[in-house]
């Protein structure tokens, strides 16, 4: 196959975006993936036998990709911004968080809270996260600043409680109500095990959680994730870059030597450079390297609905309730009590979790026949890390997902069961990943969802004015989820490698 200016191992959506970038700019790119699709975790798929519904399998929302890299590429992509924030069960009530409607939010404030200090407190507090969101997006297509000039942008306040200190014991001084709390820290603890109130891990976290494009705000993609993928790969070819899939990569070298087997046999080819969309485990096993395994802390869960469950307050209209994020036993406290059960090796006792009804926001998800009849139903467990499953993986899971249901149905006015559709031949459309699934399945160590844990988005140890994609090999570059400035769904390591290599 010869030789190529580029060559990305691996074709999420990351190596997507670094291979449009690279092939407009005229160089020669080959995209190789070991599965017979393209996308990585952001992909649409049918898993339930007989029901014509394209969940978004793995990855779901979409907040970090930013603006420019859709408009430099050119991207057919449309995503719709959801007009309910959150809603969060309390009781008989619960508290709900309207985007176009602050009166409305403060009532739900008073109703849960007993008074107005909390509602102050948190627009006070995301007045912060928004400023901090439009002056940080903007860096992360830029060179790494240093630590210093990101204190200076953000100011002294949002850097002390997003950066300096845990982001708990900032949440714990500002706001007085324990599901109030609870609501905020959730963004801390997204695909991330661990305590807020100790462990600057949680802060960045949430710092990604809340900066996206800009605004932060979480928005659906019609169709589904694989339509973020299809518009990527859509561009890439437009773009000229050869894409090959079923290419398992299998070796590595940093002179930029890369082997691959395919149904054809095995086959090397060398590249100017390699941009590895790849766990940083896996990159050292095909280096040849000694392998430093992470360790995922999610459940996640697809269901399809033959109706949305009742509430325990009648005032609340479901629609409204999961079309945005619904959130289930996730006060402070309860964050807390499942955090050390899950740390003595503990399936949480009521395990905290979200759901999102997709299909409100976006039908076209649903095939003409259950439009109207069905609705999507998108769950994300915290604190399951990987440790929990490895024992028994099958008996794990169905252990874990008994506890999950047991906890949303704790929080519903009926069982989640009864309203779950079934395929033709009799099973319950339910689906559940672990950790220990998207290291079998999906072929990330440790199941981590971000590749490796987030670090900060400026530079360290001698990587102020790079790119954050650039290894100790000359010619190997990250372009991942693990490169500085990864995780998400957010195309910013693809775009950062691929300028790392055009500016060199």
């Amino acid at each position: 196959m010869g030789a190529y200016d580029v060559i990305v191992a691996g074709g999420g959506h990351n190596g997507l975006v670094a291979a449009a970038y690279l092939a407009r700019a005229g160089r020669r790119v080959l995209v190789l993936e070991r599965y017979d699709h393209l996308g990585g975790l952001a992909i649409s798929a049918r898993p339930f036998p007989g029901v014509d519904v394209r969940l978004s399998r793995y990855s779901y929302l979409v907040s970090l990709f930013p603006t420019k890299i859709m408009r430099d590429l050119g991207l057919n992509l449309e995503l719709r911004r959801r007009r309910y924030a959150s809603y969060t069960p309390k009781g008989v009530t619960g508290l709900l968080v309207d985007n176009e409607d602050d009166g409305r939010t403060a009532a739900s404030f008073r109703d849960v809270t007993g008074g107005d200090h909390d509602h102050k407190a948190w627009r006070d507090f995301y007045d912060m996260t928004a400023r901090v969101a439009r002056t940080l997006a903007p860096t992360l297509l830029e060179p790494l600043r240093t630590s210093a000039e990101i204190e200076r942008l953000v100011g002294p306040e949002a850097w002390r409680d997003m950066f300096e200190r845990p982001i708990g014991v900032a949440v714990d001084e500002r706001f007085r109500d324990d599901t109030v709390r609870g609501v905020v820290l959730t963004d801390a603890l997204i695909g991330t095990f661990a305590d807020p109130a100790t462990d600057l891990l949680a802060n960045r976290c949430f710092l990604y959680h809340v900066i996206g494009d800009g605004t932060g705000e979480w928005n659906v993609p019609v169709g589904g994730m694989g339509a973020v993928s299809g518009a990527l790969e859509a561009a890439a070819r437009r773009a000229g870059a050869e894409i090959r899939t079923g290419a398992e990569i299998v070796g590595i070298s940093p002179s930029g030597e890369v082997t691959f087997t395919g149904e054809d046999g095995e086959h090397t080819v060398n590249g100017r450079h390699v941009l590895v969309n790849l766990p940083p485990a896996v990159r050292d096993r095909v280096l040849g390297r000694v392998q430093d395994v992470p360790e995922g802390a999610q459940l996640k869960v697809n269901m399809v609905l033959t109706r949305l469950p009742r509430l325990k307050d009648p005032s609340v209209d479901p629609r409204a309730a999961f079309s945005g994020t619904f959130h289930i036993n996730e006060g402070r406290d309860q964050l807390a009590r499942a955090y050390a059960q899950a740390a003595r090796g503990e399936i949480p006792q009521a395990p905290p979790a979200e759901v999102y009804c997709h299909s409100l926001t976006d039908p076209s998800i649903l095939g003409p026949e259950l439009r109207g009849r069905a609705e999507t139903m998108t769950l994300f467990g915290l604190h399951m890390p990987a440790r929990l499953f490895r024992k028994n993986p099958e008996k794990s899971r169905e252990n874990a997902l008994r506890s999950t249901f047991a906890s949303i149905n704790s929080v519903l006015a009926e069982p989640i069961e009864e309203c779950l559709l079934k395929t033709p031949d009799g099973a319950l459309c339910v689906e559940a990943k672990t950790p220990v699934d998207l290291e079998r399945d999906a072929g990330l160590p440790g199941g981590h969802i971000f590749h490796a844990d987030l670090t900060w988005p400026y530079g360290e140890d001698g990587e102020e004015g790079r790119w954050g994609a650039e290894t100790a090999d000359e010619r190997i570059l990250m372009c991942g989820a693990s490169a500085r400035r990864g995780g998400g769904v957010s195309g910013i390591a693809g775009h950062n490698a691929a300028m790392a290599v055009l500016k060199a």
